[in-house]
């Protein structure tokens, strides 16, 4: 089963595809991607694809660490991924207040932080290509979303995600990030409640 995933240009009604910067930098990772049955040489992270978008590294040991994610909050905050949650389960949602898919799923991503913020998961967002936060604001406050969301307008957060790694390449994307700062998985769709529970859950369950 492929692990990899090419970019596509948009389309109508499809995933609205990050700029060419962004593009680029994910099309180089895309070469270090594997299969988890045949492990290669170079340390480079093993993953499967899996049905429907959702590709995860289920072997712990095999997974690589995230990238500084740090910055300034939609509402002008210091944000600190790693240092703010240290110890939690970290869901990370890049999207765009002009993204349809991105409404189609909002819903849906503050139902399953509300369910699961006593279990030790945290929700962030990563808003890009917003060159104004004030759409972004006005979309979380539609949305009630429960969560803060680092402000990306230029895609440089996105860029900082290690080649070969489950990084973002659309938009919507979401990373989960487990309990010890390492890339577990990753979805380049808009997500379900189901599919973010199903993804969810084993992450919860590691000790």
């Amino acid at each position: 089963m492929s692990a990899c995933r090419a970019f596509r240009r948009p389309g109508p009604r499809r995933r609205i595809t990050l700029p060419a910067i962004l593009a680029a930098a994910a099309a180089l990772s895309l070469t270090a991607c594997g299969s988890g049955d045949n492990p290669k040489s170079g340390g480079q992270t093993q993953f499967v694809q899996g049905t429907g978008g959702v590709s995860v590294v289920s072997d712990k040991g095999g997974r690589q660490d995230a990238p500084d994610l740090s910055g300034k909050t939609l509402e002008g905050k210091e944000l600190d991924v790693a240092k703010d949650y240290k110890g939690k389960i970290v869901v990370l949602n890049v999207w765009g207040s002009w993204c349809s898919p991105c409404r189609a799923e909002a819903k849906n991503l503050v139902n399953v932080a509300n369910d699961y913020k006593d279990k030790g998961v945290q929700f962030v967002g990563l808003n890009t290509r917003d060159s104004d936060p004030a759409p972004a604001i006005k979309f979380e406050k539609e949305f009630e979303v429960p969560y803060p969301s680092l402000y990306d307008s230029a895609g440089k957060l996105l860029l900082r995600f290690p080649a070969g790694s489950l990084n973002p390449q659309s938009i919507p994307s979401t990373v989960f990030i487990d309990r010890d700062g390492r890339i577990a998985a990753r979805a380049i769709k808009a997500l379900t409640e189901e599919e973010l529970r199903k993804t969810l859950d084993p992450l919860v369950a590691e000790k």
